[in-house]
């Protein structure tokens, strides 16, 4: 242990550590998987912020682990961005560094059983508290919350639909900081293990109490994907061509990928009227998503089109939350050069300004979302509360086919179908495409990204109102609360110990032969 120690005491090595154990928790997501992973996944980062000689080591150590966790989970972006993507896991490794410094400052040295116990909520709280800020779209959204990574543990989708990803975040590092104790702080054991229980006790109350959706109806739903095709002829060529093969099997709706049509139907009418001959051949309304500058307002823009057999249906849905970089450049005046390193978008694109919940010509009520839009839990919400009966995710991932880009985002789906109670599919160009049903178990298979098919899906259909739908991101508003009441505990303790501290006592003055000088002389 002292050699570990006087190893870390360099802080270039240190540093390089908190890199190595800040990554650890990628191991929990697709494509490793190792869900179980990440309830000790953050006790080597735990612990050594909590070693830190000071808090501003201990910061420190946040941001290098914040650094390593994100450059990890977007490390398929390093072939596309280069550079940039180091300068991106930085920024956003940052959001950590008030972390680390919480870490020390309630587990450093001998801490008491209150202060391990304030832990136990106060860590879990810190972290959802970066969650949400990098949540904001403008710093890349929601992507790699660790609760996402609990996506196909059955207790742990129930959770989902109490408190959402949210919860399943807080509870997975409340258990990491009890490890963590129960590692380093052995007489602390008797709050460590309350947490750990009560944990359990959670889990258990959530799958014995939290509604269940109750299956009514049943819908086929098809998902084409094409797979990797180059040029938008050609790839609409396929895609009509798989189409065509569901003829005769009695779908209810067809769902083709993101920016599957590569040119605006209004201003291309014969592709148009090939998509209505399609829904009148196989009898079911065809969704499309069109990537292409529009001819009646100005821009590119990203937009789900529903076709009938009499043409479009006039329901669209414009994408309104953009991947930056790689739809628009926040910033580009600032960040612009990202586009001579990388490939990073050339010409921002247009954001629509309303989510939308379409119908089918059979009474369907679906909302639909585009690429990397269903991370957030926000927009299912928002979706089931107006009414739709199905959510899908149009996507593509086709820029990192060889990368765990895919299954990753496919999996999100499972997590936003418990959170609300409904359906979903995601539905990819060339990606992962998968279906889940209204508790978020995985419904048929998944269509992999050597794929080249149509597939039915026969999905349940389930009514009623989570916990989570009802009364929202109650888990994040907790945990604020709980870092504020920390907050001013702290300083009022803080300012109690400087005003009962004793006065420093003043040695008398000297005189020039040693005795003490009396006052007046």
């Amino acid at each position: 242990m002292k050699t570990l120690g006087h190893w870390l005491a360099s802080p270039w090595r240190r540093s390089a550590a908190a890199v190595l154990v800040g990554a650890l928790p990628v191991l929990a997501f697709p494509q490793p998987s190792l869900w179980w992973f990440a309830y000790v996944a953050l006790v080597p980062w735990l612990l050594l912020a909590r070693s830190a000689p000071t808090g501003k080591r201990a910061a420190y150590d946040g941001w290098w682990g914040g650094f390593g966790f994100m450059l990890a989970m977007h490390h398929w972006l390093l072939p596309f961005l280069h550079v940039f993507t180091f300068v991106i896991a930085a920024l956003l490794g940052a959001l950590w560094l008030l972390w680390g410094w919480l870490v020390r400052r309630l587990l450093a040295g001998t801490p008491s059983r209150g202060r391990v116990a304030a832990a136990l909520v106060v860590l879990p709280s810190g972290w959802l508290a970066v969650e949400l800020v990098r949540s904001w779209q403008g710093l890349g959204g929601p992507w790699g919350m660790l609760g996402s990574s609990q996506w196909q543990v059955e207790p742990a989708l129930r959770l989902a639909s109490v408190g959402g990803v949210w919860l399943l975040s807080f509870l997975i590092v409340a258990v990491n900081v009890a490890v963590a104790v129960l590692v380093a702080l052995p007489r602390a054991r008797v709050p460590a293990v309350a947490g750990l229980v009560a944990t359990a006790a959670a889990t258990s109350g959530a799958w014995v109490a939290s509604p269940r959706p109750a299956v009514d109806d049943t819908a086929r739903i098809a998902v084409v994907q094409p797979g990797v095709v180059t040029g938008g002829d050609r790839r609409f060529d396929r895609e009509e061509q798989l189409t065509r093969r569901l003829a005769g099997q009695d779908v209810d709706l067809i769902v083709w990928g993101e920016s599957s049509v590569g040119f605006d139907l209004d201003d291309r009418p014969e592709y148009a009227h090939r998509l209505a001959a399609l829904s009148r051949e196989t009898g079911a309304d065809i969704l499309v998503n069109v990537d292409a500058r529009r001819s009646d307002k100005p821009g590119i823009y990203k937009s789900s089109i529903l076709v009938g057999p009499d043409g479009l249906t006039g329901e669209r849905y414009d994408k309104m939350r953009l991947v930056p970089f790689g739809e628009y450049i926040p910033a580009r005046s600032l960040l612009g050069w990202a586009t001579s390193v990388g490939k990073a978008a050339g010409e921002d694109r247009r954001r629509g300004t309303e989510q939308v919940v379409m119908n089918a010509g059979n009474g369907l009520r679906f909302g639909p979302m585009v690429c990397f839009e269903t991370a957030f839990p926000d927009m299912t919400r928002r979706l089931t509360k107006g009414g739709a009966d199905l959510l899908i995710g149009q996507s593509s991932t086709s820029t990192f086919q060889q990368s765990w880009a895919p299954e990753q985002h496919a999996s999100l789906a499972a997590l936003r179908a418990a959170e609300t109670g409904r359906p979903m599919v995601h539905a990819t160009l060339t990606g992962v495409s998968a279906v889940y049903g209204p508790s978020g178990q995985r419904i048929g298979p998944w269509l992999g990204t050597d794929a080249s098919t149509a597939q039915v899906y026969e999905v349940p259909f389930a009514h009623g109102t989570t916990p989570y739908v009802r009364f929202g991101d109650w888990t994040v508003h907790a945990a604020v609360l709980i870092l504020a009441v920390w907050g001013v505990t702290e300083g009022v303790r803080t300012l109690r110990l400087r005003r009962t501290a004793p006065e420093p006592r003043v040695p008398p003055a000297r005189t020039a032969h040693g005795s003490p000088a009396r006052p007046g002389r």
